[in-house]
């Protein structure tokens, strides 16, 4: 990292930051070999030092078909947004938390699959196990990326 002032070193921290985001971006590797980038809901899973990021979809698609292909990916997700401009100085820059980091997909069944949906409404609805109609269980993929390495990177306000 260029500015290591900048970097998130502590992992609880890092979770934290990723809590506090809405969008996960995901990165595979697309058919003619150019990165293929979708925005998706998401839910965390924090297990001492591992972390697991589910996402779910229709079951079938674009997505799916990279995903079975090579399971290999990339995330990222940001918060924080701030532009500042100091008119005065001509001077403008941006305040952001991001977490950005790789791993490999996996479909999910079964009792991890209805963690993964939990996970994902906890993130939009933090401690209020949120209802979700289970009838749609069946005709919703879940997946699960196994996050191998994961970084993190802060710009406060001035």
């Amino acid at each position: 990292m260029r500015k290591a002032k900048r970097e998130i070193t502590d992992f609880d921290d890092i979770v934290s930051v990723m809590r506090r985001c809405d969008v996960c971006r995901l990165a595979l590797n697309g058919a003619d070999g150019t990165p293929y980038v979708v925005p998706l809901n998401f839910g965390l899973a924090v297990t001492e030092d591992a972390l697991s990021l589910y996402f779910h979809s229709a079951l079938e698609g674009q997505k799916m078909d990279l995903m079975k292909r090579d399971n290999r990916a990339a995330f990222e997700m940001d918060c924080g947004h701030e532009l500042q401009y100091f008119e005065d100085r001509g001077y403008c820059t941006f305040a952001y938390e991001s977490v950005m980091g790789t791993g490999r997909l996996r479909m999910v069944e079964g009792d991890e699959k209805v963690r993964g949906l939990n996970a994902i409404m906890d993130q939009y609805h933090p401690g209020r196990h949120a209802y979700y109609n289970p009838a749609a269980i069946p005709r919703t993929a879940v997946y699960c990326l196994d996050v191998e390495t994961v970084t993190g990177k802060r710009k406060q306000r001035m």
